[in-house]
C-alpha cells in the first residue's frame, strides 16, 4: 500500500479521526479485515461479516501493529470512523491507485471476467506477469466490492502489472468495480449459465459482463474470445481496440491442441503478424510450444487467453510461453491433482456450473483410458428454474462418457442420479449418498490405486470438504505423503 496518513484517509473517506487519533499516523502496510494477518503499519478494516464483527479485534489488531483501523464505532483505539467500511475501502482505492497511477506511469491494470475460469485465468496472468515485472494478483477469488478494494490496496510504488478479477450477480455489479479500478486491459472470457438463477437470462450475463469492455479508455485494448459469440459482440461496446483469441479463430491462436496422458494441456501459441502491445510496440510473430502443468482440455482457452492479454501488456511470446513450463493455479480447488495411495483425486470442488461440470466430466473420461474413473457431484447452485432439468442432463452425461462410477450427494444433487439412471445407468454405477459424511467413508471404503476421482460441486454444496480427509486416508493406507501432481508434498 503506498504511504498515505490518517488525516489523508479521513479527508478521502469523509470520516473522523476518533480513539485518540492525532491524524499523523502513517499507514505502510496493507488493508487487512482479518486481524490474525495485521502487519506492523497495516490499515486494519472493522468489517462487520456474516460471522463476525471486526470491532470485536481491534484490540488484537492494534497488538499486531496496525497503525490505523476503519471502524464505524469507536473503540479506543487510534482510527477513523465512517458511515460504511466497505465504502471508505472502495473510496480509498480508487484514490491509491490514481496516485499509483501517476506515480508510475508504466503501471498496467488488467481485469479479466466471465462465467467460468476467471480465477484460474487470473492466477496464470500472475505467472506470466510476475516473470516480467512486479505484479500483484492475489490467490483465491477476490472479485467483489470487498475483495477488488483490497487487491488495489496491495499496490506499491514498484507495481508493474495489477491483475483484477471482476465478478457480477446481477447488472451494474462490474460497472461498480470497474469506477474503483478502470482497467487498462479488459479481458473477457465466456458468458455461460453460471448464476443464471440470479440474471434471468444468458443475454444478461452477457449485458453484465460486458460492462468491463465498456470501461475502457480509448487507449486502452479489449482481450475478447473469438469463439464466444456473445463475448465477440462485445467488440461492438468497445471505446478501445480489440484483439481476439481462440482455439481455431482470432487474431492469437492455440494450435495443436492435444491431452497427453495425464489429461495435461498442451499446445502451440501462434502469434500473428500485425499484433502490437497496449504502447504501440510490436508482438513477434512466431510459434510457441505451451506445457502447463494443468488438467483439461478447458484450460487451453483460460492459458491462451491469460497469453493473449499478457502480451499486449508488454511480455514477448517466448517469455510468456516459458513462464507457463509446468505451471499450476495459485488458487486452490479448481482442477487440483493431489495423489496418494496410487490415486488421482482431482479436486475442482470450489465452484461449479453447468459449462465446467462438463468440461470436467470429459477430463475426467480422458483419463478412462488409464484409469477407473469415479465421478463425486455435488449441487451446481444459483440455477434458477432450470436447475433440475440441468443437473439431469449431467448425470447423463456421465452416463454418455462411461464414466465408471457416479456418486450424486445432497438433496440438490439428486436429479443428477435420477439422469444417470435413466440414460442407462445399472448396477450401482450411479449412486446417491445423502451427505458429504457418508461420501468420504463411501470412497475411503471403495477408492483403490489405479482410481481417478473427480469432486466437482458449487463451493457452498460442501465437497470442498472431502478432498482432505480422503487423501490423508489414502496416505495413511499407503504409508506416503499425498502429493500434487507436479510432486509438492500437501
Amino acid at each position: 500500500m503506498l504511504q498515505i496518513t490518517a488525516r489523508d484517509i479521513a479527508a478521502l473517506t469523509g470520516g473522523a479521526l476518533v480513539g485518540g487519533a492525532t491524524g499523523d499516523e502513517l499507514v505502510t502496510g496493507v488493508a487487512q479485515i482479518d486481524s490474525r494477518e495485521v502487519g506492523p503499519g497495516d490499515l486494519f478494516a472493522a468489517f462487520l461479516g456474516e460471522n463476525a464483527d471486526g470491532h470485536d479485534f481491534l484490540d488484537a489488531a492494534h497488538r499486531a501493529g496496525a497503525a490505523l483501523s476503519l471502524v464505524t464505532e469507536e473503540r479506543g483505539v487510534p482510527a477513523v470512523r465512517v458511515d460504511d467500511v466497505r465504502t471508505a475501502l472502495s473510496l480509498l482505492a480508487r484514490e491509491q491507485l490514481g496516485r499509483a497511477r501517476r506515480e508510475n506511469p508504466q503501471l498496467v491494470v488488467l481485469a479479466v471476467t466471465g462465467s467460468a475460469g476467471k480465477t484460474g485465468t487470473k492466477d496464470l496472468l500472475g505467472t506470466i506477469l510476475g516473470a516480467h515485472g512486479t505484479t500483484i494478483a492475489p490467490a483465491g477469488s477476490f472479485n467483489n466490492e470487498l475483495g477488488l478494494p483490497l487487491t488495489v490496496l496491495r499496490l506499491g510504488a514498484q507495481t508493474r502489472f495489477l491483475v483484477l478479477e471482476m465478478g457480477a450477480r446481477g447488472i451494474g455489479h462490474i460497472a461498480q468495480l470497474t469506477d474503483i479500478a478502470r482497467p487498462d486491459i479488459s479481458l473477457v472470457l465466456n458468458v455461460g449459465s453460471a448464476h443464471i438463477g440470479e440474471f434471468g437470462s444468458v443475454d444478461a450475463i452477457a449485458q453484465a459482463k460486458g460492462e468491463l469492455v465498456e470501461a475502457l479508455a480509448p487507449e486502452g485494448r479489449a482481450i475478447l474470445n473469438a469463439e464466444d459469440r456473445l463475448v465477440a459482440a462485445m467488440a461492438q461496446r468497445s471505446p478501445a481496440p480489440v484483439v481476439t483469441w481462440g482455439i481455431t479463430d482470432g487474431d492469437v491462436r492455440g494450435a495443436e491442441l492435444t491431452l497427453d496422458e495425464r489429461a495435461r494441456v498442451r499446445f502451440d501459441l501462434v502469434v500473428p503478424e500485425g499484433l502490437t502491445t497496449l504502447h504501440g510496440q510490436p508482438v513477434p510473430t512466431g510459434r510457441f510450444g505451451v506445457h502447463p502443468d494443468l488438467l483439461g482440455e478447458h484450460q487451453a482457452a483460460n492459458v491462451l487467453a491469460a497469453l493473449t492479454a499478457a502480451l499486449v501488456a508488454g511480455v514477448a511470446p517466448a517469455e510468456a510461453a516459458a513462464a507457463l513450463e509446468g505451471a499450476t493455479l495459485a488458487s486452490g480447488q479448481r482442477m487440483q491433482a493431489l495423489e496418494a495411495g496410487g490415486v488421482l483425486v482431482i479436486d475442482d470442488a470450489y465452484n461449479a456450473n453447468p459449462d465446467s461440470m462438463r468440461q470436467a466430466l470429459k477430463t475426467l473420461a480422458h483419463l478412462g483410458r488409464t484409469h477407473r474413473t469415479i465421478a463425486v457431484l455435488g449441487e451446481m447452485l444459483e440455477l434458477g428454474p432450470d436447475s433440475v432439468r440441468l443437473h439431469d442432463e449431467i448425470g447423463r452425461l456421465a452416463v454418455r462418457l462411461n464414466i465408471s462410477q457416479l456418486y450424486s450427494v445432497g438433496d440438490g444433487a439428486a436429479p443428477i442420479h435420477h439422469g444417470a439412471s435413466l440414460e442407462g445407468s445399472f448396477g450401482g454405477e450411479s449412486e446417491y449418498l445423502d451427505t458429504v459424511e457418508e461420501a468420504i467413508a463411501v470412497l475411503e471404503r471403495t477408492v483403490q490405486p489405479g482410481d481417478a476421482v473427480l469432486l466437482k460441486s458449487s463451493r457452498d454444496a460442501g465437497l470442498r470438504r472431502i478432498a482432505g480427509p480422503l487423501v490423508e486416508h489414502l496416505a495413511r493406507r499407503d504409508g506416503s505423503a499425498g502429493t500434487t501432481q507436479n510432486g509438492d508434498q500437501q
